[in-house]
Order: C-alpha cells, then structure tokens, then sequence
C-alpha cells in the first residue's frame, strides 16, 4: 500500500506526519512502519512518525513512533509539528490553537506567527513529575535528584523526571566526551524499565543553557522538545537555573517556560515543513 505522508522538522529533529484515513489499524504494522520509512539510506528518513488518528476530546489523537520502530509516549517536537500540519491543512488561516490527545494527557499547541520557511509554535506540556514511581525508574528511592547512577562502575549524578515521557539529565562542564555512547548506555541502563530519553547540559548562565540530548529509540538528534523542557525543570528543582530559560542546540535554539503558578510547561521554538510524498509499504 502506498502511505500519504509530510515531512516537518523541528530544529533538524525530524517527523513524517502520516496522513490520517490510512488502514494501518495495528501497533505491529504502525512499528515495522516506522523502522522502515524512517530509514534514512532504503526509506524517506526521519527520527520517527506521527500517525494522527480522530479524538472524541482534541483535534486528534497522536501516536508516536520512534525510527527503530518502538512506541513512545510523547514527543515535545512532535507535538508542535502536529500543530502545523494541523494549520495547513485547515485552509483558513484563522484557526491558531489545536489540543491534541497524547499517551495520558491532552496538551494544546499554537501557531504563534509565520517567520521565513517556517512558523513559531509553542505547546503546553504536563506538569514534569519526578517520582521514581512516576517516571518509572527501578529504586528504592523515591526520588532521582542529582543523585548516583552506576554506570560501568562509576558513579554518576542524575535527575531524573517525567514530562510525558521519561528523561535523565545530567550537568556537564564540557561536551569534550563520548556522549553519544554514553547516552545509549544510561538509555538501555537495567534502572529504567521502558528505557530513558537522556539530556547532557551544560550551564551557560541561570537563563541559558547548552544542550546534547540522546533520544531512546532514535539516538542523537537535532534537538528534543522534550529534551529541553526536562533540562530546564531538573535545573530548577536542583536550584541552578531560572524557570524561563533558552535551550541551545547546534541547530539552533527553544525557548522554556516552567510556570510556577499553574505548574504547565511551555515549550516553544520553530517548526518547518520539509515535503510530502508517498511511501510504497509492504
């Protein structure tokens, strides 16, 4: 069958948005999907899709899937590329404001204004919850912050939270490591039973940081929306960053907002529509 798709990107973190209508009703189908489309040598390439089906409560349900075929609750990026798609495909122009329901949530992205090829689009996340029970994490602890994980017989400090999905961050001097590898050894790591998302962060000042964030099921990526909402709560809860803070990628830069009053998080950066097309699936 042939799948109808667009492709966005958000910061080079890229998703293939699969048009909704198509039979493709299982989660075995939808996985072996993902891992073939978003092969970049025999696919399209990409970091994973979104398969956008209807919602009794949104605009429309998201299912996200990363390129190495698993499952993953949310996708911060995702969700703002969701948004637009959303926006194109509604013709008018006037409608800027779509919720979309996600893995035990339902979190509403805007348009905020068109710039150059792209448009600025923010979403409001879940408050970040840092139970280990939560997030999950295998410990006796009941909370993660900056606290010892074993790995490889050292010892290093973490934070780890849940923001729709799971995120382990550590604070970095330097990026002068290997932190690709360690990145995939810290996700796969025993502690965490549906894997991690990992974020390396370096402190530039209390209102900017610089980010290096390995993605479970999709490894390093341009940037992670997610990503960058969980560095900042971390280094609030830790008492070292301020609750608005900028995220710097090499591809560029997302802007947080951790309110302290309603305690939603606001994520918000560029989004760019790359082409459409048709994938022959088997």
């Amino acid at each position: 069958m042939r799948i109808r798709y667009e492709k966005f990107h958000a910061l080079r973190n890229d998703f293939l948005v699969i048009e909704p209508g198509q039979a493709i009703k299982s989660q075995s189908r939808l996985s072996r999907l993902a891992s073939n489309i978003c092969d970049r040598r025999s696919g399209v390439g990409a970091d994973g899709i979104l398969h956008i089906t209807r919602s009794p409560r949104a605009y429309g349900k998201i299912n996200v899937y990363n390129a190495d075929g698993s499952w993953a609750e949310k996708s911060g990026n995702g969700l703002r590329i969701a948004g637009v798609y959303a926006f194109l495909k509604s013709g008018s122009g006037r409608r800027r404001a779509f919720d979309f329901e996600t893995a035990g949530s339902t979190d509403t992205v805007t348009i905020d204004k068109k710039i150059g090829e792209g448009f600025m689009v923010s979403v409001d996340l879940e408050q970040p919850r840092f139970k280990t029970a939560v997030v999950p994490i295998r410990s006796r602890q009941r909370y993660m912050i900056n606290s010892p994980l074993s790995i490889g017989g050292t010892k290093l400090p973490v934070t780890c939270l849940s923001v729709g999905n799971p995120h382990t961050v550590l604070f970095v001097n330097d990026f002068d490591f290997d932190w690709q590898a360690l990145g995939g050894e810290i996700e796969r790591h025993r502690a965490f039973p549906n894997r991690t998302n990992v974020e390396f962060v370096k402190i530039v000042t209390r209102k900017k940081v610089k980010l290096a964030d390995w993605e479970r099921g999709a490894g390093a990526t341009g940037s992670s929306g997610t990503g960058a909402a969980a560095a900042v709560c971390a280094g609030v809860i830790m008492g070292i960053l301020d609750r608005e803070c900028e995220v710097v990628f090499d591809s560029g830069s997302l802007f947080i907002d951790w309110s302290e009053d309603s305690g939603v998080i606001r994520l918000t950066g560029p989004v760019v529509h790359v082409t459409s097309g048709k994938y022959e699936f088997k």
